[in-house]
């Protein structure tokens, strides 16, 4: 490996033969590195969590993965093991919006969240967004999402070439089949055209439902759907793109269906899925209405 340093990064060396770059540079400066058994069966379960979520996870989910699997450790020594075979977690880069225009002149509903608070139950509030998705040939698909603000679940989605108002109404009604909100639904999105489209606010009466909007040229106040796309662009794209609409929504099936609904451990719902949270929600009222 010594050799090999000045054509090649030490990172790529050590993942290339497996080694730790802690392991390297502690038989460089001339010492013997030993990982202990306990050390060793950690490493192994480690590995075995962070490439099975595909790099996705930090120390804290990781930890929290493998208290699920009846592991004990503490934060700390995961970070250590973690950094010693250098796997970091994907991050996502900062959000940018580039799918909103807002100058249309229309006349926007207030921001209702604002005044409602955090969601108690589901189906109280839902956040609605649109991303655009890169396609090999050089063009654009583009994705709309329904997130439920109190479990973070993905209720509905859309993906389409065009982001007109149907791309939302597309997802809208599969939100709307899978979930059947009771009257009195919050449904927030920014200020993009789409959503001042006649159809879609017909289906928002049909349902009893309350539109509300961000603030113009204010993504924080959409934040949550904001921070999905980003999420969901350094998990699934890594700075790539699809091969065409179909790979897109392929691959968009299998991250949200899979993966991010019923899998991903979320640090703002105790490091629970979306499903899970749900579900336990769900659990914890039908005990309490027995008692």
């Amino acid at each position: 490996m010594q050799s090999e340093e000045a054509n090649f990064s030490v990172r790529l060396l050590c993942k290339t033969l497996n080694v730790s770059k802690t392991a390297y540079y502690t038989y460089r400066n001339g010492t013997t590195f030993t990982q202990s058994v306990r050390d060793l069966t950690m490493t192994t379960a480690i590995d075995k969590i962070f490439w099975e979520n595909s790099r996705r996870y930090g120390s804290r989910r990781v930890l929290e993965a493998l208290k699920e699997q009846g592991i004990k450790a503490g934060r700390h020594r995961v970070r250590r093991l973690m950094q010693e075979q250098d796997w970091r977690a994907i991050q996502p880069r900062s959000f940018v919006p580039k799918t909103t225009n807002s100058k249309h002149g229309l006349t926007a509903c207030p921001n209702r969240l604002i005044e409602f608070g955090k969601p108690t139950t589901p189906n109280q509030a839902w956040v609605g967004d649109i991303t655009y998705l890169p396609l090999t040939d050089g063009s654009w698909g583009y994705l709309a999402s329904w997130m439920d603000l109190f479990s973070r679940r993905i209720v509905g989605w859309w993906v389409d070439k065009t982001m007109k108002e149907s791309l939302i109404i597309k997802a809208f009604d599969q939100a709307i089949e899978q979930r059947q909100p009771n009257p009195g639904l919050i449904v927030h999105s920014d200020r993009g055209g789409q959503y001042f489209g006649q159809r879609f606010r017909q289906r928002l009466d049909k349902w009893h439902c309350r539109q509300s909007m961000a603030e113009a040229d204010n993504p924080y106040q959409n934040a949550h759907a904001e921070s999905f796309w980003g999420r969901l662009k350094a998990e699934l794209l890594e700075d790539g793109c699809f091969m065409n609409l179909q790979d897109a929504h392929d691959e968009l099936f299998n991250y949200i269906e899979g993966y991010y609904n019923v899998r991903r451990l979320h640090s703002g719902l105790g490091y629970r899925s979306p499903i899970d949270f749900e579900n336990q929600f769900y659990q914890t009222s039908q005990l309490n209405s027995h008692k």
